[in-house]
């Protein structure tokens, strides 16, 4: 594979786009060689700056990986790979100079899928980033996660995620917020979304995607998203700025 095609899979079926890897590293010339070498090889890279709002960074940009280094300032790297892992099967890996048997053990235990240990050759931890990758996405055909605007829509287990509030959601309210999050800022016809409905066995006439659509706006009313999904008369709903 040539490095231009490196980082590249797709997101969801017919849809193409770069992973996008997370660094959780408080040592900025660390986290910037890393960050800066990653991309070189075709991936999207955010640093965290906010290591007190960990998952706010994590939800708002939607990784397909994450670096996780273990000294952190507030909370280490084991307290956030534990929050994530309760909203995310995203694969982390830990990047830590505290590779002894008790931490790479403590950091599997906690959710881990690989250790790398400082100091490390960036060209091996890129190798390791695109073994893991190509393992956790290569079969899937897409991630188990969605993300817009802070919000994470876990595609496994159909809930939202506000923050960390979390959302059950019925299997027509799932879907709804499904279709909205893979077309954000475009409108959907209300035909659309009840042919996609159709296509699942599950048949819905107007007045039902109607409730429906309610319902799941006093849902979102709970945790102040209530104005997240915008109304076009006579044309269907969207989310975010239709462009």
């Amino acid at each position: 594979m040539c490095r231009s095609d490196r980082g590249i899979r797709g997101y969801a079926k017919g849809v193409t786009m770069k992973y996008k890897l997370l660094v959780v590293e408080d040592d900025g010339v660390i986290a910037e060689e890393v960050k800066h070498h990653l991309e070189k090889w075709g991936y999207e890279v955010r640093c965290v700056q906010d290591f007190q709002n960990v998952m706010g960074e994590f939800a708002a940009w939607g990784p397909q990986l994450v670096l996780m280094d273990i000294g952190l300032p507030f909370f280490n790297g084991y307290y956030w790979c534990a929050q994530i892992r309760q909203v995310s099967q995203v694969p982390i890996i830990f990047v830590s100079s505290a590779g002894d048997n008790m931490n790479i053990v403590m950091a599997v235990n906690m959710g881990g899928d690989d250790f790398v240990t400082k100091p490390f050759e960036l060209e091996v931890l890129a190798a390791k980033i695109q073994a893991m990758l190509r393992r956790t996405y290569a079969f899937r055909g897409q991630t188990n996660v969605m993300e817009y605007d802070g919000m994470v829509l876990d595609l496994t287990d159909a809930v939202l995620y506000v923050n960390e509030e979390k959302l059950d959601l019925t299997k027509n309210e799932f879907r709804i917020l499904q279709i909205l999050f893979e077309n954000a800022g475009k409108t959907v016809s209300r035909e659309a979304i009840m042919k996609r409905l159709w296509d699942n066995d599950c048949f819905v006439d107007d007045n039902t995607l109607t409730v429906n659509m309610t319902r799941l706006r006093k849902k979102l009313e709970a945790v102040e998203r209530g104005q997240m999904i915008h109304t076009k008369k006579g044309l269907g709903y969207c989310i975010g700025e239709v462009g």
